[in-house]
């Protein structure tokens, strides 16, 4: 498996079929005399702005704090909780109990229901 091209960026679907994000980053774990074992999938805003450039992070993190994004730190998901890698990474986790789409709730509640005739 090409971990880049087959995991990274991919959609996330937990066991409801409900979509909760995209892999933003992947964690392993180096081993001595050992391959490196893949640990967890990250999500979150942050992780996707530490790709673009490192010092990015810190600024989005604090964007996030300032608009009053109750959660600016990032979701990690065991690899363990990975059931398929295809089209999506389907993970074995409910998607409502996890705060991996806490960003896109706080979205809903403070910009887009605003909208006129977004209900």
């Amino acid at each position: 498996m090409d971990l880049f091209r087959d995991v990274l960026d991919n959609q996330l679907v937990d066991r409801n079929q409900q979509k909760i994000g995209r892999v933003d980053g992947i964690v392993a774990e180096l081993r001595e005399n050992q391959p490196p074992r893949l640990v967890y999938i990250d999500v979150g805003f942050p992780v996707l702005a530490r790709r673009l450039h490192h010092g990015w992070e810190r600024w989005v993190t604090a964007i996030q704090s300032r608009w009053g994004a109750k959660r600016s730190e990032t979701f990690r998901i065991p690899w363990s909780k990975v059931v398929d890698v295809g089209i999506d990474v389907d993970v074995d986790l409910d998607g409502e109990q996890t705060p991996a789409i806490a960003y896109e709730k706080w979205l809903e509640d403070n910009f887009i229901g605003k909208i006129p005739g977004a209900e």
